[in-house]
């Protein structure tokens, strides 16, 4: 029987990324990393709980180069899934499913979390006792 060329679904290296369909992905991806940042959070209180020299280690990894950036990343995690949830919640009332609406909220989202993500930054350092 002679094979017949048949049509081909659209795949990755052929399908053009839109703003929605990164932004969905970008959600699932910060749940997780949201989920695995609570661990780091519970670690941290363990260590509170255990005593001084046990928060004290503790202070120190989260204070490392290492444990900053996964503390920004945990913060940039979770200001994103929080303002893609709310607009998640127009949606679901129904509300900025207009192709023009969704982009707009969409580099909302992102502007908002980059602002928010910064501003506790910028508060969290300002606040230090060594600066």
């Amino acid at each position: 029987m002679p094979s017949r060329a048949r049509p081909v679904s659209p795949h990755l290296q052929i399908y053009r990324w839109q703003l929605t369909s990164v932004m969905s992905i970008l959600h699932r991806f910060t749940g997780v990393a949201l989920a695995l940042g609570t661990l780091l959070l519970v670690y941290w209180l363990i260590a509170a709980a255990m005593g001084p020299a046990a928060l004290a280690t503790a202070q120190a990894c989260l204070g490392s180069p290492v444990g900053q950036l996964l503390l920004f990343g945990w913060t940039l995690a979770l200001f994103y899934h929080l303002a893609n949830g709310i607009r998640h919640l127009f949606w679901d009332a129904g509300l900025g499913f207009e192709l023009p609406h969704a982009y707009r909220s969409g580099w909302a989202v992102l502007v908002a979390t980059l602002l928010l993500t910064l501003g506790v930054w910028v508060c969290a350092y300002s606040q230090m006792e060594w600066l």
